[in-house]
């Protein structure tokens, strides 16, 4: 099989995935919150997405007079784009077609995506948008160094940056593996702006945070740039962290992503100063004390 067709097949699976992903978030949430989900179109609701898919595509855009036009209608294009991409950098479906350098690949992609949250909410011209685009920015920058620093320590181990050839095992003390985990799970969570760490979107705070003006087709590709995000990230622990055992290889992503959603219902949102404290007088200095414990022993 070609690389462009990998890269289709892949693509193609992502888009029929996230529309589920979400209708398996509502689910989750609403037996949270000891109540129905979706469960009126189609045999228990799994047609659900579709629908809204449908309804959101074809429902008005119209930003306000005062948008920076140009960026607000390339913005979510390319959070799209560059979420795509790292499906290109490595195929959760066909890992033998990964490329060498995955891992940096990963982290270039992941510190561009800020611009994306930057400035969609720069050109929005809303007081609401703006702030959470600087929260978002400030929250993905901080936590980057975190998730640089912890992304070395398996590749340091298996001497490589090739996601697919990354398999930790049991090469080092279950004790480090653990708080390096929880140290990783902690960042990927405050890197995809997720609860309980979503200030980019706090909804009782700043509306919507930095997609409060975005509707329609326009929405969705942000909506789809944010999932699919959580997708590959998912995939991505489970490769670096976990052994590559047959058995496991869907089963770990599928748990991750099943943390995300329980992480959403049940947690209360975080405060925002605590939220850098953590991830400057915490996270990094605790990762650095791992990263040379790596090198010394």
């Amino acid at each position: 099989m070609s690389f462009i067709s990998v890269w289709i097949v892949t693509i193609i699976s992502v888009i029929i995935m996230i529309p589920f992903l979400t209708l398996v978030e509502r689910k989750v949430l609403s037996y949270i919150q000891l109540r129905k989900g979706p469960n009126k179109v189609g045999v228990l609701g799994v047609l659900q997405p579709i629908s809204d898919g449908v309804k959101l595509v074809f429902k008005e855009s119209g930003p306000t007079i005062r948008v920076n036009s140009f960026l607000f209608w390339i913005t979510p294009l390319l959070n799209f784009v560059l979420m795509l991409i790292l499906f290109i950098i490595f195929s959760p479906l066909f890992p033998s077609y990964s490329i060498n350098l995955g891992l940096l690949g990963y982290l270039c992609i992941s510190s561009l995506l800020v611009y994306s949250i930057l400035f969609s909410g720069w050109s929005s011209n809303s007081k609401y948008s703006f702030l959470g685009s600087l929260r978002g920015a400030a929250q993905v920058i901080s936590y980057e160094i975190s998730m640089l620093t912890l992304i070395f320590f398996p590749s340091a181990i298996s001497s490589t940056f090739n996601i697919n050839f990354i398999n930790i095992g049991f090469h080092y003390s279950i004790l480090v593996f653990v708080f390096v985990f929880i140290l990783w799970l902690i960042t990927i969570v405050a890197e995809t702006n997720r609860s309980p760490f979503d200030f980019a979107e706090g909804e009782s705070e700043i509306v919507s945070g930095f997609n409060t003006e975005y509707s329609s087709f326009i929405f969705a590709l942000l909506f789809l740039g944010e999932y699919g995000n959580i997708i590959f990230i998912s995939f991505l622990t489970s490769f670096i962290f976990f052994p590559n055992f047959p058995v496991l290889y869907f089963i770990i992503p599928i748990f991750i992503i099943f943390l995300f959603l329980v992480f959403r219902g049940t947690f209360p949102r975080f405060r925002y100063d605590l939220l850098m404290n953590l991830a400057w007088k915490v996270i990094l200095p605790c990762s650095l004390i791992f990263f040379w414990i790596l090198f010394l022993f």
